[in-house]
């Protein structure tokens, strides 16, 4: 017998850490998560807790969604709790008072408001080229104080009952977060664009030089990002009935703690729409449970605060040990 038939007779033995590597780990990690908190947490595995979760993931996850795909591109966007505020109010103006515009019309107005301001975001950092952070947080501040000034910080109610249906309704908002969560994911798989996006995340140079449209696919990021963020508003203004000028203000460290602890590169050049869900669904059920158990804020802000910062040291490592291992 040759050598070579010996080693391609050889056994293969797994890997011990393949758990680790796995790109479901964050669905384990929250099924681990569950079970060992469902005995000691009251009503955790309830039915209307169930609903309750679900309620909370859905437009937490579309913000997510376009969050992932600036991560990828290597960016970040600080600027969505701002974009939803603002488009909450203006949507909300739209469709009450002497304008009544019907309401496709304030939705359209909103979701086009919001890629247009994040699309606004992509062009400065990438014509400027100035620093994602730096960018993103100025307009997060200039659109957080536009919001309040323009309601003199006054929330809008009134709002016509065809658009509360829209975030009152979970069959409704489910549906538009899975079609959005399947069209993200195919781009992502499927096109030019998702390759484009990775390999502008991976290596921006070189991707210039191999003939991608940096620019514009980083703005075409950005503005998807703005997007999702006011899709998020349509459905969270229409769940609370009113357009409020701080709607949104508390959820940046959960929209960019979830997408981190879901794989995320925040590096850029790596992430999946599922492993985003598996991120914010993990951070919803902790965020619940801790809920249930009546702890203070800051103990639920410091808990999510240690998870978060894990969740990049378990990405850092993970990267490190797979580019030793091949």
């Amino acid at each position: 017998m040759t050598a070579a038939a010996t080693t391609n007779h050889k056994p293969q033995t797994k890997n011990p850490l393949g758990w680790f590597l796995s790109e479901y780990l964050g669905l384990g990690l929250t099924v681990l998560l569950f079970l060992a908190l469902a005995p000691f947490t009251p009503g955790l595995a309830t039915s209307n807790n169930l609903l309750n979760i679900l309620g909370y993931l859905l437009p937490l996850l579309i913000v997510a969604i376009g969050m992932t795909l600036v991560m990828i591109s290597g960016g970040i966007d600080l600027s969505v709790t701002s974009i939803i505020a603002l488009t909450s109010v203006v949507g909300a103006k739209l469709m009450t008072g002497d304008a009544g515009v019907p309401t496709i019309v304030g939705v359209l107005t909103m979701l086009a408001l919001g890629a247009g301001l994040g699309a606004l975001n992509g062009a400065v950092i990438t014509l400027l080229r100035l620093p994602a952070f730096i960018v993103t947080l100025a307009s997060m501040m200039f659109l957080s104080g536009f919001a309040i000034w323009l309601t003199q910080s006054k929330s809008i109610y009134g709002l016509p009952g065809s658009f509360l249906a829209l975030g009152q309704r979970l069959p409704i908002s489910l549906a538009l977060t899975v079609v959005l969560a399947l069209a993200a994911h195919l781009m992502l798989r499927r096109t030019v664009f998702g390759r484009w996006l990775y390999a502008i995340g991976q290596n921006a140079t070189a991707a210039h030089i191999s003939g991608v449209p940096v620019r514009a696919i980083s703005t075409a990021a950005y503005a998807a990002s703005g997007f999702c963020a006011a899709l998020a508003s349509v459905l969270l203004t229409a769940r609370l009935e009113t357009g409020s000028p701080v709607l949104g203000r508390e959820i940046l460290l959960d929209i960019i703690g979830a997408t981190v602890v879901g794989g995320t590169s925040l590096f850029g050049g790596k992430g999946k729409i599922a492993w985003t869900f598996f991120g914010v669904l993990f951070l919803t059920v902790l965020d619940n449970a801790l809920n249930l158990l009546s702890l203070s804020q800051f103990s639920i802000t410091i808990t999510k605060g240690a998870v978060i910062l894990f969740a990049a040291v378990l990405d850092a490592v993970r990267s490190r040990f797979v580019v030793r291992s091949s």
